[in-house]
Order: C-alpha cells, then sequence, then structure tokens
C-alpha cells in the first residue's frame, strides 16, 4: 500500500455524533435493543440534525416508556423521563419555562397515540411550540408485540393471531395525517429508515421540524418506521423489504404539512 492509499484508508467518513454519549457502559444500553431494531438509527439521525443546526446545548429531550425510553441515557443534553405516555404534557411545561430551549419527545406509536393520546391531542390543539417525534414499529414491542394503534390490517400479532381484522380490532391511525389537520400545527412528515436514501430523507424532516421549533412558528411532528424483526418474527434483511413492500403501503411517505407561518 503507498503513501496516498495508507492516508486514504485513515480518512474518517463517519463516526458517532459528539451529541451521543460514548461511556464503556454504553455499550450495555445498545445491548438492549433487539437485533435489527432501528432506535439506534433514530437517536444518531436527533444527534447529527442537532449538530448541524448547532443547538444541543439548548435542547431538552422528554423520554417515553417502552422501546423508544432506552434513548433517555444516551444523550449529551438534559433530559426528562415522564410518565407513560404524558410526554408532550411534560415537555409543554418545559418549553413554556424555558422558552429559549429546543424540546422534544421521542416516543413509541404505543406511548404517543395509544395511552398517550390525550396529551398529545391536547397539545396539538394548542399548537405547542415543542417537537414530537413517534416511532411506528407497528406493534407494542417491548412488552411482547401485541396489537398496537398503528398495526396493519392483517398483521399477526400476539393479540390478532389471525390478523387485524377491522369489524373488532379497528384501522390502523394515520398519526402524520392526523397532526396535519390542526391549526396550530407548523410540520407533519412520516420517513422511513429502510433503506439509505430513506434514511437521509427522514433526517430532513427532522432537522426542518426542529426548524419550525427554532423558528416559533408552532407544534412539529414526525413519524418514523422502524423495523421491529423479532415481533415482526422476520430477519432483520427481510423486516426491512417488508417495510418497503407493505408498511409503506399503509402510511406513505412524505412531508403532509410545511408552513412558515399561523394566522
Amino acid at each position: 500500500m503507498n503513501e496516498e492509499a495508507k492516508g486514504m484508508a485513515k480518512e474518517i467518513v463517519a463516526e458517532k455524533p459528539a451529541l451521543l454519549r460514548g461511556e464503556p457502559w454504553m455499550d450495555i444500553l445498545w445491548d438492549l435493543f433487539c437485533p435489527g431494531c432501528q432506535i439506534p438509527m433514530v437517536a444518531r439521525i436527533i444527534a447529527e440534525s442537532f449538530e448541524e443546526l448547532g443547538i444541543g446545548d439548548k435542547a431538552i429531550m422528554v423520554g417515553a416508556v417502552g422501546c423508544t425510553g432506552i434513548l433517555i441515557a444516551s444523550f449529551n443534553i438534559d433530559r426528562v423521563s415522564p410518565a407513560h405516555g404524558r410526554g408532550p404534557d411534560v415537555a409543554t411545561a418545559l418549553k413554556r419555562i424555558h422558552p429559549e430551549t429546543t424540546v422534544f419527545t421521542v416516543q413509541g406509536d404505543g406511548d404517543c397515540i395509544a395511552i398517550g393520546a390525550g396529551p398529545f391531542l391536547g397539545a396539538l390543539t394548542r399548537g405547542e411550540k415543542i417537537t414530537i417525534i413517534m416511532v411506528n414499529n407497528t406493534n407494542f414491542g417491548t412488552t411482547g408485540g401485541q396489537l398496537g394503534p398503528t398495526t396493519l390490517l392483517g398483521q399477526v400479532t400476539t393479540t390478532t393471531p389471525r390478523g387485524r381484522e377491522p369489524s373488532s380490532e379497528g384501522y390502523p391511525v394515520h398519526t402524520a395525517e392526523l397532526a396535519a389537520t390542526f391549526k396550530g400545527v407548523a410540520y407533519s412528515a412520516r420517513g422511513s429508515l429502510h433503506t439509505p436514501a430513506e434514511f437521509r430523507r427522514t433526517k430532513k424532516y427532522v432537522k426542518t421540524a426542529f426548524q419550525r421549533q427554532l423558528d416559533g412558528v408552532g407544534l412539529s411532528f414526525v413519524e418514523i418506521i422502524t423495523a421491529c424483526p423479532v415481533n415482526w418474527h422476520l430477519t432483520p434483511v427481510k423486516a426491512l423489504e417488508w417495510i418497503g413492500e407493505e408498511v409503506i403501503r399503509e402510511f406513505p411517505l412524505g412531508e403532509f404539512k410545511n408552513v412558515t407561518s399561523i394566522e
């Protein structure tokens, strides 16, 4: 290997964002995630977005109960762990007390739109100037893969062994579209992480959501579809394929609302 090649081999093209904690015990934390889980990628998107926007030192994370709750210890920023589903309520209080900070929640679909539906809808109604990031893995991942608000029609879960039937279990909740209907919402989008291109597009959505909060426009919301291979009973690779073939058919990707002022 010549000297030029050696120099190229040492070039850093990607590394852990500075806002993600790097203590040795964090390796144990990451081991809590199931093989193929994409929630750690959500953490990376948030950390990179904050670094690029230069707001990591003025941010407060509000965690959740569930798989996303593991992230509460992963960021080098101020963070709060609320009761199950009460993230938007806590974020509302923090933003009103500290309006100069960027306050955001990271919640699973169960924490956000099942047990947390009341706080979520309240924040949307009031147009709180916070950012809500909802991870959608189409089931209750932490507690064993039960039917969740975003479970697809026909999807087999531990509580729908014959598949979700609309006549008895209803229909999947389209949270990003729902959020877009509220007057006080400035931004609503849905992204996915099943391909590199969608990862980059989802990161753009997250950055835009934070920018709308920085501009003081209104509430911003991003739904992120992530794989749950263990509860889907698929390999990590097959889980990504299933997202591309089935999940985004039910949950189309893109921006549903993006305004710079609310009158």
